[in-house]
């Protein structure tokens, strides 16, 4: 990696989280306005499942010893794709994104050949902010893949929840209950398989990753049609320092679409947060998605408000 004369590169460790922190919060700013991380993020990322810091991850400090880089490599199931992100600062750090960017790439060469794999899919988000970071990702041979939409929706003054349409109940997820899991799992998994990015993860491995999504079992549901299994909603701790509830996957089994359950999920979903003083809620939609979900969002109240760009490549594996 070519840094600049008086800069460094390091491997990180958990005594670098409070410096990693200021980096992320300051790379945040700059892309949606505010800091989205905190320090158990960032500890939760260099702990996280198939990620090694000693391997899979670098810093960069200035001459004056300030940390303005760190590279990410997300997987959390140690399959599929790998999401890989390049924090930089804004103002001081812009012109070694692009040579941090090829190490990392190179990292997930290194880790398909591991993998014995012949490439693995490398992932990368950009934010309308970063026109730059987006133009280095084309030069590294990434395309842009799709373009997902975070909605939002405030919950002062939210309406009495609706009642559900007949035969539709909701009900919070027993979290503690092996056969409820399951339940749940294959609702997701089902409910999934139409949606052209989905990559299937047996209940094990599914269940393994529940912890990185926080511990909020009350605010996952299971919907219920004349007493059959139809649809879920799984919430995540994602923006609770933003004060709000966050929806991460809203399944529907297809033959009970268009039939209220999705509403029903999301509106039991949006009560629980305001009981709890939640100022709004929010969700991410992929705009791809061939189930159209953005027409069933507007229809609760969520609103655009801003949007993300997915750009992908694949990268050979080492040696080949």
């Amino acid at each position: 990696m070519t840094l600049p004369a008086g800069w460094t590169a390091r491997r990180p460790t958990l005594d670098d989280v409070p410096a990693i922190l200021a980096l992320v919060h300051a790379a945040d700013t700059f892309a949606v306005g505010y800091p989205d991380f905190d320090a158990e993020d960032v500890r939760s990322c260099l702990t996280a499942p198939f990620f090694d810091p000693a391997h899979d991850s670098w810093l960069v400090n200035d001459p004056d010893g300030r940390v303005v880089g760190w590279t990410l490599i997300d997987n959390p199931t140690g399959v599929g794709r790998e999401f890989v992100d390049v924090y930089v600062d804004p103002e001081r750090a812009a012109p070694v994104r692009a040579a941090l960017l090829a190490r990392v790439l190179a990292r997930v060469a290194e880790r398909a050949a591991e993998r014995d794999l012949p490439a693995l899919t490398a992932r990368a988000a950009a934010f309308p902010p970063e026109a730059r970071w987006a133009g280095e990702l084309v030069e590294a041979g990434f395309a842009r893949v799709k373009r997902y939409v975070r909605m939002t929706r405030p919950l002062a003054d939210l309406p009495a929840e609706p009642p559900p349409p007949p035969g539709v109940t909701v009900r919070p997820l027993r979290a503690d209950d092996e056969t409820d899991l399951r339940l749940f799992h294959r609702v997701y998994d089902t409910a999934f398989r139409d949606t052209p990015d989905y990559e299937p993860l047996g209940f094990d491995r599914w269940r393994e990753a529940l912890p990185s999504y926080g511990k909020v079992w009350d605010e996952w549901f299971l919907a219920e049609v004349d007493g059959v299994p139809a649809g879920a909603l799984q919430s995540s701790d994602q923006d609770l320092d933003q004060d709000s509830g966050w929806v991460r996957t809203l399944s529907v089994l297809p033959a009970y679409r268009r039939r209220g359950v999705g509403a029903a999920l999301l509106w039991r979903a949006f009560t629980v947060y305001a009981a709890k003083g939640r100022r709004a809620a929010g969700l991410g939609v992929d705009l791809t998605n061939p189930t159209s979900p953005a027409t069933l969002y507007r229809s609760v109240g969520l609103r655009e408000e801003r949007w993300t760009d997915m750009y992908e490549r694949s990268v050979p594996a080492a040696g080949v």
